[in-house]
């Protein structure tokens, strides 16, 4: 990272911190956070105190540790929303395109009983924070985390005990550089002419089509356990004939000769299953099943499974509550078909990103929702999560909804050979480790994506892609792997190993630009030659063309709303051929505008959202919903409330 170290010959400075303090990172479960009758919740989202390092080799901090004291006794500091991106946030340009470490600090008041009893662990958590981050308390360090969109989190109890003044210090820093080994990959590239540059003058490279937000973006919590705790849960879901099989394994430290007891509950409250033991299959009769959005009349049915920890430690008995919701489903894939729950499902649905203005990518509850309430009228069954692994409250949302997720990796524009080495698949392994632990027990998720558009052509892909969705597949065995891909790409060398092949493709746009009369024969062409080669599925994961609101032509041409919906057009005509033999899906590009790096062919953001970012709806939303709510129509169960009103 852009901190103290020495410069490599790709000119990029390397990061390593000198810091020698009580660390205590968690490497096992990642349970979301919830309040029970044994756990506590304290969110710590709101103003901190914040400070970007404009030192010229962004150092300064850990040079002078700031982490030491308050960060105000360092220099000028600024408040700073958390959840949110730094960038928009300020007039500053500077500061908007900063890349190098910024500090935050909050000083947060623990409650005195958390503190006097010690049979409770006092953890921290941050949902998120872009890219590589350090965290101190009250002057010690308690964790690092490599990767800018899972959630890392360390007990901090003891810190907390050994010095329990009022209020406790936070301090995290966070660096946003991104390298040929970080996912997604970047370079830094040195302008050092002195007749055209400034001195120290630096660009972050990237091959990825979307702004490099950074900061915290999703809550920082406080939250306790007992001692003895749960630590993990993993359920696997199955039915046969009306009856429901819930697998579940439990996990728990610091509690030697417990006893377990589980319970599973429908939504009365009623109990339709129980077992002790840390693992086992519940049986449910009569069983409810979790459906998505309009295949069924009763969708997302989601029951409660109350794991229940009773253990002892001499003379302290400790008790801990955890409740996970369940929706009790099946996913399976055909050469032709995705099935879900035994049934062919259809995939009419968006790509998204987490952009919104000022904010950037931080978690803002306003926007989650009135993003459901537009993919709910859409008729969007699923979206996938391009290019990044969104905030677990989304998830949430999506099994409550019954909206359907391709749970998607930041192994996005990876494009330089240097990142398919082993120091890359490394950290490409562990981030698939890190987000199946974290998203496995979600019903809404039936597919993860180990990465989009890589340069798959290149000689180390194979070995790349076969270790990678080898790694995942064994991780998770219960749901299919795939990879997007670019159907402009002469020779994939990974897609043999993928179980649903997902196309990305922009005929008329990209290529042969303007030329609406090339889409039906290319995209026929890419799907035979696609269905041809591997006898898999397909999924158009990507299609689109960029609309400014508002521009209007008639004949249509580029950037005009028009032209997008006749582009749109064109590939359901196509879609509407083949999703009858193998293509079991369409993704749009995009739900709504968003933001980018500056560039020629950017006019703030790629705009090729059906809605703009402030998600008022184009020509080509109305055009969507009509298909959609068709097709969900052909396809679905639908309940008479909900049907398109409008004749299709």
């Amino acid at each position: 990272m852009l901190t103290q170290g020495r410069r490599s010959v790709f000119g990029f400075i390397f990061f390593s911190v000198v810091v020698r303090d009580a660390m205590c990172i968690l490497n096992s479960g990642m349970l979301f956070p919830r309040e029970s009758s044994s756990r506590e919740v304290k969110d710590l989202s709101g103003l901190w105190s914040f400070r970007a390092d404009m030192s010229p080799n962004r150092n300064q901090g850990f040079e002078r540790a700031w982490y030491k004291r308050r960060l105000t006794e360092t220099g000028p500091v600024i408040d700073m929303p958390v959840p949110a991106s730094f960038n928009d946030i300020t007039q500053d340009p500077k500061l908007r395109d900063f890349i190098g470490w910024v500090w935050y600090e909050k000083e947060v008041v623990v409650p005195a009983r958390w503190l006097a009893d010690e049979g409770i662990r006092i953890v921290l958590r941050v949902g998120s924070a872009h890219y590589y981050s350090v965290v101190w308390v009250n002057g010690v360090k308690v964790t690092e985390h490599v990767g800018g969109h899972l959630p890392f989190e360390a007990d901090i109890s003891g810190v907390l005990r050994d010095d329990p003044t009022s209020p406790s210090r936070i301090t995290i820093a966070v660096n946003n550089t991104l390298t040929l080994e970080t996912l997604p990959p970047g370079t830094i590239q040195y302008l050092n002419d002195s007749t055209m540059y400034p001195e120290g003058f630096f660009v972050q490279n990237i091959n990825f089509d979307f702004f490099n937000y950074a900061g915290i973006h999703r809550p920082v919590l406080l939250y306790t356990t007992p001692k003895a705790y749960v630590d993990d849960i993993t359920v696997v879901t199955d039915f046969l004939d009306s009856t429901g099989l819930v697998r579940y394994k439990v996990s728990v430290q610091n509690a030697a000769g417990a006893t377990l007891k589980v319970l599973l509950t429908d939504k009365d409250a009623h109990t339709v299953a129980s077992s002790s033991g840390p693992s086992g299959v519940l049986k449910v009769p009569d069983v409810k099943l979790w459906w998505p959005y309009l295949m069924h009349e009763n969708p997302a049915y989601l029951y409660s499974l109350e794991v229940r920890l009773m253990a002892a430690d001499g003379s302290s008995a400790y008790e801990d509550v955890y409740m996970l919701p369940v929706g009790i489903r099946t996913v399976a894939v055909t050469s032709t078909q995705f099935l879900i729950n035994g049934k062919p499902f259809y995939f009419h649905g968006v790509n998204k990103h987490e952009d919104a203005d000022i904010r950037g990518k931080g978690l803002d509850w306003p926007l989650i929702v009135k993003d459901f309430n537009l993919l709910k009228w859409l008729g969007a069954n699923s979206f996938r999560t391009s290019h990044y692994p969104y905030a677990e409250e989304i998830l949430q949302m999506c099994d409550r909804h019954g909206i359907v997720v391709i749970d998607e990796c930041p192994g996005v524009g990876i494009k330089d050979i240097r990142s398919f080495g082993n120091a890359s698949l490394a950290h490409h392994l562990d981030v698939m480790d890190e987000l199946v632990r974290r998203d496995k027990n979600h019903p809404s998720v039936v597919m993860w994506s180990v990465a989009n558009e890589p340069a798959s052509e290149m000689a180390p892909a194979d070995f790349y892609f076969k270790s990678l969705i080898g790694h995942t597949k064994t991780l998770d065995p219960t749901r299919p792997v795939t990879y997007i891909t670019n159907s402009y790409y002469a020779r994939d060398r990974g897609a043999s190993y993928v179980d649903v092949v997902c196309v990305n493709s922009y005929y008329s746009w990209y290529h042969d630009p303007g030329h609406l009369e090339v889409i039906p024969i290319q995209l026929n062409t890419q799907f035979e030659n696609w269905y041809g080669k591997y006898e898999k599925p397909i999924i158009q994961t990507e299609y689109g063309a960029d609309a400014v609101p508002g521009l209007h032509s008639d004949p249509p041409v580029m950037f005009t709303e028009e032209y997008q919906k006749v582009v749109l057009q064109s590939y359901h005509n196509v879609f509407d051929q083949k999703r009858k033999k193998y293509v079991i899906g369409e993704l749009i590009w995009n739900f709504a505008d968003f933001m980018t790096a500056q560039a020629l062919i950017r006019v703030e953001g790629n705009k090729k959202g059906i809605f703009t970012r402030q998600r008022q709806p184009k020509a080509a939303a109305f055009t969507l919903r009509q298909r959609y709510w068709r097709l969900a129509n052909e396809t679905g169960k639908i309940p008479p409330w909900t049907k398109y009103p409008c004749t299709l």
